[in-house]
């Protein structure tokens, strides 16, 4: 690999990618909002999307605690990331269950 593509990779892994997750927020809420005001969004599709907001809050709480109690990632602590993953897991069920089960239209 030539040495420009070396240190530009090496300059954009040094960038702390905390501000693009918060950024990344804005247009899920956005998209929230419009989900949540189109009459043929299903319902139960909705709240799954919605409880993905739960499974972010879970992550980062369960990371706070994985690093305080354990001095570990959270990858690292089973218990705890298997938790957090199971919203995630509930999140995306409800999401296929809201579009599969959805009322179909006549042509």
């Amino acid at each position: 690999m030539s040495p420009f593509w070396t240190q530009w990779l090496e300059r954009l892994g040094a960038i702390d990618p905390a501000p693009f997750f918060v950024l990344s927020l804005l247009p899920y809420l956005g998209f929230l909002w419009w989900a949540a005001k189109v009459r043929a969004f299903p319902p139960l599709a909705l709240r799954g999307f919605q409880l993905t907001l739960l499974f972010v809050a879970v992550t980062i709480a369960a990371a706070v605690v994985a690093q305080l109690r354990y001095g570990l990632l959270l990858a690292d602590v089973d218990p705890l990331h298997g938790g957090a993953e199971a919203f995630l897991t509930l999140s995306n069920l409800l999401v296929l269950l809201g579009f599969q089960l959805r009322p179909r239209s006549s042509p």
